[in-house]
């Protein structure tokens, strides 16, 4: 597995191993060693997927404490325009975020670690985006920032939203409880 650093502490773009022959292919998306050697959290409480249409916008979504956790996400049919957005307070990208293609044929993924919002918005005809989380779903605890709010160019204007998505407050009204320590958060007490 191959790490890449984004502009965002603590987010890696990851190229997973990839072994192909003539039957096709066997893409190896976890190890915990590797996950460890580069000081990530690499125990997943919940797997689940997305199965959304084109124009589908997803997001900006977080856990807020005490239930907040780490993302590892994928593309494993059709293509999204990914974005990760860091609402850590004392990190040298606050309020800064970064935008990757994730897609089946890239095979590539992203981990967003606690404190950062994430959002994609679906590019081909179908998408299927898979998630791996270090923490389980509270919906008492699921928080978000409005898709426009946070100066990230999707790739269209008018994307299908959730009616919870469209309800989020934007960014300016949001108050993070994250705090950044190193490349991890803490929350503010």
């Amino acid at each position: 597995m191959k790490f890449i650093e984004t502009e965002l502490p603590g987010c890696y773009e990851i190229l997973p191993l990839v072994s192909e022959d003539p039957r096709g292919s066997f893409v190896k998306t976890f190890h915990e060693e590797s996950f460890a050697r580069q000081g990530l959290s690499a125990h997943f409480s919940e797997d689940f997927f997305t199965v959304s249409n084109r124009n589908v916008l997803r997001g900006l979504h977080f856990h807020l404490p005490p239930r907040a956790h780490a993302k590892l996400v994928y593309c494993i049919q059709g293509s999204v325009l990914d974005a990760a957005f860091d609402l850590r307070k004392g990190s040298p990208a606050y309020g800064r975020h970064v935008t990757l293609e994730l897609s089946a044929a890239k095979r590539n993924m992203l981990y967003l670690p606690v404190g950062l919002a994430h959002g994609f918005y679906v590019m081909s005809a179908e998408a299927v985006v898979v998630y791996k989380v270090t923490g389980s779903h509270s919906p008492a605890h699921d928080g978000g920032i409005r898709w426009d709010s946070a100066g990230i160019e999707w790739p269209g204007s008018d994307p299908i939203l959730s009616d919870r998505d469209a309800k989020f407050p934007p960014l300016s009204e949001f108050k993070t409880p994250f705090v950044f320590e190193g490349k991890k958060a803490r929350v503010r007490a």
